[in-house]
């Protein structure tokens, strides 16, 4: 499949755009005034709800496994789970999943 390089370009451009005006339209407008109470806690939780965003996808459905789920993957994740919230630290919560994900994935596999 072969894109025309115009519309590929236009593509980029509208998305870049679009992702300024939303930067521009919080840091510019209110870069210089102090956000109210209720808009600093809703932002308090934004990077902890964009990991686990990002990280379902890969557990639930693994391209690896050809979308099905993945019971090393499951317990890597729950793993995680339980470390981050005994710990209160994402980088617990990320070691702790990445070596259970890839000892889990060692002895199964030998």
């Amino acid at each position: 499949m072969t894109l025309d390089p115009i519309k590929v370009w236009t593509i980029i451009t509208c998305l870049a755009a679009g992702t300024y005006f939303i930067r521009w339209s919080f840091l510019g407008l209110l870069g210089d005034r102090e956000l109210p109470e209720w808009a600093h806690r809703h932002l308090r939780y934004t990077a902890v709800a964009i990991l686990p965003g990002l990280i379902a996808p890969f557990v639930l459905f693994p391209t690896i496994t050809g979308g099905q789920t993945d019971p090393t993957r499951l317990a890597a994740a729950l793993a995680a789970l339980c470390l981050g919230v005994w710990y209160k630290s994402a980088m617990a919560a990320i070691l702790g999943g990445f070596g259970v994900l890839y000892t889990l994935q060692y002895l199964i596999a030998g």
